[in-house]
C-alpha cells in the first residue's frame, strides 16, 4: 500500500478528488473507531465522489439476497433514497451519505468475509481458524481503484458447495408455492398397498421432481411411485427401501419455506467455514454421517461415520492430524465415567473383565474390581487394554482441538449399516479406517506401511506413528446442498437451522 498518512503501523494516500468535501471530525462522534480512522486517514474528506462507485455498492447489495442476507441490514432503501435526492442535498446531507456509504461496505464486507453471526457467541462447541479482515483498508483500495464490486465479490467462499447452494436458492424460489395437506401415517406404507395417502405422497414427490406425475392419480403404491421414493429417500439421506415411513413422511411434509430458511442457514455457515481446506484434506459433514478424503479438488475416500449424538454433540472444528496410533488404549473420559461406565459396573462388577478395563486410583496403583468403590467412580482412572474390541478399535487418528475428540475405528462396527448414526459421546469412528490410514501415511511419505502397521497389530502393542507432512481435517455441520441429483437435504440432528435462521432475520 502507498505510504503518506500514518495509520497504526502503516501509511496510507488519502483518497483525493476536485468533488470531495471537507468536514469536521465532529460528524463521527458516534461512529465506530473504524471509521473514524477511515476518514482520519483521508483527512477529513468525502470518498464516495464517484457515480460508479456508489452505484457497484448499491447493486452488489440488492444481489445480497442470492447469499442468503437481508439488503436492509445494509442501508439499501436509504442509500437508494440519497441517490435519488442527490441534487437537492446539502453538503452536510452529501457527507451524512458519505459516511452511511462507508459503513454500508465496511458492515457487507465483514458479513461476506466472516457471516452476518459469530459462530462462537452462538456455540460452545465451535473450534475454527479465526478469519480476519480490516474492511476499512479493502474500501481504500476498492475506492482508489474504483474496484468495489471486485473487492467484495472476492470475500465471498469460493467453494463448490456454497456456490451450488447458491443456485438451490434460486431454483427454489423459482419454484411454485406449495400449499400441501400434512401427510399422516399410522404406521408404514409398503409397496403395492393401497391407501389414501399415496395420493398426497404423489403430488409431493411431483413438485420436488421425484416424480412424472399422470393424469389421474391412483391410491396404489405402484413401482413408478416406490422408485420416485427411493430417489427422495436417498436425497434426503434415509435408507432407500422404499418404504414409507415416519422418516419418510417427516421429509416429505417439509414445506418450501421450511427448506428455504435451511438453505439460507447453510448459507451463513459456509461464509463461517474456512476459505482454504488445504491441497490434501477430510472433511466431515456431520449430519451427513459422512467422511470424504479430498485431493485437488477430488474426492478419492468417502467413509461412512458415526458422530456424537444430541446430548454429546460432535464439535465443529479445523485441525491437522498430528498421529496415528496403533493399537489404541482407551481412557475412559468423565462424562462417560458418570452416565455409562459408573451406573452399569455398580451393578455387575464382571463389566470390568468383560471390557477388558483396567482401574487405577489417584496414586496410578492398579486397583481389584471388588476393592473399586462404585459410589465414588470419578475418583479412579479407567484404561481399556488394546485390541480388536476396544472401544477405539484398532487405530486412533489424533489432531490438536480444544475438545479433546478424535477420529477412530470402533468395536461397534455394526453401527455403519444404520442410516442415523448420531450414536457416539462426541468422538468420531470412521469405517474401514485403514483406508484411510494408509492413504495418510502414503502422502506423509511415511516408512510405516501396511506390512509394518499389521505387524503392529499382531504385536498387540501400543505404537504412535507422527504425521509430518500438513493433511487437514475440517468437522463441519452442514444439512442442505446441490448436485447432479438435484437438491440434498439431510436431518439436522443438532437442531440448529431454524434457530440460526431466525438469528439471521433479527
Amino acid at each position: 500500500m502507498a505510504r503518506n498518512v500514518q495509520n497504526d503501523t502503516v501509511k496510507v494516500i488519502p483518497i483525493t478528488s476536485p468533488k470531495s468535501i471537507a468536514f469536521d471530525s465532529t460528524f463521527l462522534s458516534n461512529k465506530s473507531e473504524r471509521i473514524k480512522e477511515f476518514y482520519r486517514n483521508n483527512l477529513f474528506k468525502t470518498v464516495w465522489t464517484e457515480t460508479k462507485d456508489k452505484k457497484n455498492l448499491i447493486d452488489l447489495i440488492k444481489e445480497t439476497e442470492a447469499e442468503g442476507l437481508n439488503p436492509e441490514d445494509y442501508n439499501l432503501s436509504q442509500l437508494e433514497k440519497n441517490e435519488n435526492s442527490k441534487e437537492k442535498r446539502s453538503n452536510q446531507e452529501i457527507v451524512a451519505a458519505d459516511i452511511l456509504l462507508t459503513e454500508s461496505f465496511q458492515k457487507l464486507a465483514n458479513h461476506l468475509y466472516n457471516g452476518k453471526l459469530n459462530p462462537t457467541q452462538l456455540y460452545t462447541n465451535w473450534d475454527m481458524y479465526e478469519k480476519k479482515i480490516k474492511a476499512i483498508d479493502l474500501l481504500q483500495e476498492a475506492i482508489r481503484n474504483h474496484e468495489v464490486e471486485k473487492t467484495l465479490d472476492t470475500l465471498k467462499p469460493t467453494h463448490l458447495v456454497y456456490r451450488l447452494l447458491k443456485k438451490s436458492l434460486v431454483k427454489i424460489n423459482e419454484m411454485p408455492n406449495d400449499d400441501f395437506t400434512p401427510i399422516t401415517v399410522a404406521d408404514k406404507i409398503n409397496p403395492n398397498d393401497t391407501i389414501a395417502a399415496i395420493k398426497e405422497v404423489k403430488n409431493r414427490l411431483s413438485y420436488w421432481g421425484d416424480y412424472k406425475k399422470p393424469d389421474t392419480l391412483t391410491e396404489i403404491y405402484d413401482s413408478k411411485t416406490v422408485a420416485a421414493v427411493k430417489k427422495f429417500q436417498e436425497r434426503h439421506g434415509l435408507l432407500a427401501d422404499g418404504i414409507i415411513g415416519k422418516g419418510t413422511v417427516a421429509a416429505l411434509n417439509f414445506t418450501k419455506n421450511q427448506r428455504k430458511q435451511q438453505i439460507i442457514a447453510n448459507l451463513e455457515r459456509w461464509r463461517w467455514f474456512p476459505r482454504n481446506l488445504g491441497e490434501t484434506y477430510v472433511v466431515i459433514n456431520i449430519p451427513e454421517f459422512k467422511l470424504h478424503l479430498v485431493k485437488e479438488n477430488d474426492t478419492i475416500q468417502v467413509h461412512k461415520v458415526v458422530v456424537g449424538r444430541d446430548k454429546r454433540k460432535t464439535p465443529v472444528l479445523s485441525s491437522k492430524f498430528s498421529n496415528l496410533v496403533i493399537n489404541p488404549t482407551w481412557t475412559v473420559p468423565p462424562t462417560i465415567i458418570k452416565e455409562d461406565l459408573g451406573p452399569t459396573a455398580a451393578k455387575n462388577r464382571g463389566y470390568f473383565a468383560a471390557t477388558g478395563i483396567t482401574i487405577y486410583n489417584s496414586k496410578g496403583q492398579e486397583v481389584n474390581p471388588s476393592n473399586w468403590n462404585a459410589s465414588k467412580p470419578n475418583n479412579y482412572r479407567y484404561v481399556q487394554k488394546p485390541g480388536y474390541n476396544n472401544s477405539l478399535g484398532l487405530v486412533k487418528f489424533n489432531f490438536p482441538n480444544s475438545h479433546l475428540v478424535y477420529l477412530h475405528d470402533t468395536n461397534h462396527r455394526d453401527f455403519f449399516g444404520l442410516s442415523g448414526r448420531a450414536l457416539s459421546s462426541g468422538c468420531i469412528r470412521v469405517e474401514n479406517p485403514f483406508d484411510l490410514a494408509y492413504y495418510i501415511l502414503e502422502a506423509d511419505e511415511s516408512v510405516m506401511n501396511k506390512e509394518r502397521v499389521e505387524k503392529i497389530i499382531a504385536s498387540k502393542k501400543t505404537s504412535g506413528i507422527p504425521i509430518k507432512k500438513p493433511i487437514l481435517i475440517h468437522v463441519l455441520y452442514w444439512t442442505a446442498w446441490m448436485n447432479e441429483n438435484g437438491f440434498q437435504f439431510r436431518n439436522d440432528i443438532y437442531n440448529l437451522d431454524f434457530e440460526l435462521y431466525q438469528k439471521l432475520r433479527n
